[in-house]
């Protein structure tokens, strides 16, 4: 087991970096072919990624404590990974995966810059690593994508959420990997499973279409809503995002930005809204409470502030989240033109 401590925090205030964040989930290289759907020209590349991976970076750019739960192999592309995450004030907990080699992900980009990916890796994540993580308390801890479906690791994962349920504030984001989970009933019950122990749940309408083809989104995200979470999300590309709430609903609207690509976009979104209802104090013991009490504008701010983020991430290449200084001079940007309120900044910040 090699433990990697992040350097000081250097961004955000003493408030933001409170709170203990656990991700756990897969670590890997985005292999990223050359030019950019922006018209740019750029090289192949080699770049660290992995969703629950992309997600600890943008809450430790933002500031936040946060370990990260993951395999990684003492290999060139493992050391670039570690690197990247320190880098990005991540500690990481890393178990050397039995294939003796990192897992790479071959991006596919699409003229409009959204991403498709090719997956070369194992998900053998033992339920000691995630303990050892959380062995010192943890106030929120997320999970998503492979790691929750690929077994072996997705066993030990959904372990340990059911062993955290009511403890803290637990978020999952279930990107559907039809390469990897090809048996679409096997994953949505799965999956379905894991949505009824979170509080928290952020998914994409392209996912949600895959785990129920034919169905409105808004449905499925009611259904999901009743059956465990406080809060879900569903990120609608272009479209903005729409906020479930029982019987409650509202959206965001996305930002207009030049696209480079998609890579990490959703994860930033999910990242920066853990930060921001964690900064509403939906952490801990506490956080089923305050997501159920919070008002509907205050989660509209919220989804709006990640969604500044994500914004942020499509218009520079690879997965590259703001700092908590590029959101809150993008956000307030924002709010100026669009002439909304930034009221709830001074709270999230």
């Amino acid at each position: 087991m090699r433990i990697e401590e992040p350097a000081t925090h250097v961004q955000g205030s003493g408030a933001a970096g409170s709170a203990r964040f656990v991700v756990v989930g897969e670590t890997l290289i985005d292999i990223v072919p050359g030019g950019g759907a922006d018209g740019t020209t750029r090289a192949a590349c080699r770049l660290p990624g992995g969703s629950p991976a992309n997600v600890a970076v943008t809450l430790g750019r933002l500031g936040r404590d946060v370990t990260l739960a993951t395999t990684l192999a003492d290999d060139a592309d493992g050391s670039a990974a570690r690197a990247w995450l320190t880098e990005s004030e991540v500690r990481v907990l890393a178990q050397e995966p039995a294939t003796g080699r990192t897992s790479t992900a071959a991006v596919v980009l699409a003229p409009d810059g959204s991403a498709a990916y090719e997956f070369d890796l194992t998900w053998d994540l033992r339920t000691s690593t995630f303990a050892e993580a959380v062995e010192h308390g943890a106030d929120a801890i997320h999970a998503g994508s492979i790691a929750t479906v690929l077994a072996p690791g997705a066993d030990a994962v959904e372990h340990a959420l059911a062993a955290a349920r009511g403890r803290c504030l637990i978020s999952i984001d279930p990107n559907a990997r039809s390469t990897i989970t090809p048996d679409v009933d096997a994953a949505r019950s799965r999956v379905e499973r894991l949505v009824s122990l979170a509080d928290l749940v952020k998914v994409s309408e392209e996912d949600l279409h895959w785990y129920h083809p034919g169905v409105d989104v808004a449905e499925v995200a009611r259904a999901w809503a009743s059956s465990g979470p406080s809060l879900v999300v569903v990120t609608l590309g272009a479209d903005g995002c729409l906020i479930v709430r029982g019987d409650e609903q509202a959206t965001v609207p996305a930002r207009d930005v030049v696209v480079a690509d998609t890579i990490g976009a959703g994860d930033t979104f999910m990242g920066a809204l853990l930060d921001a209802v964690v900064g509403l104090g939906a952490a801990g013991r506490d956080a089923r409470r305050v997501l159920s009490s919070l008002d509907m504008e205050q989660l509209r701010e919220a989804a709006s502030w990640a969604a500044t983020a994500a914004a942020v991430t499509v218009s520079r290449p690879g997965a590259d989240p703001p700092t908590r200084a590029e959101l809150a001079a993008a956000h307030d940007w924002v709010a100026h033109a669009q002439g909304t309120s930034d009221g709830m900044l001074s709270t999230i910040l």
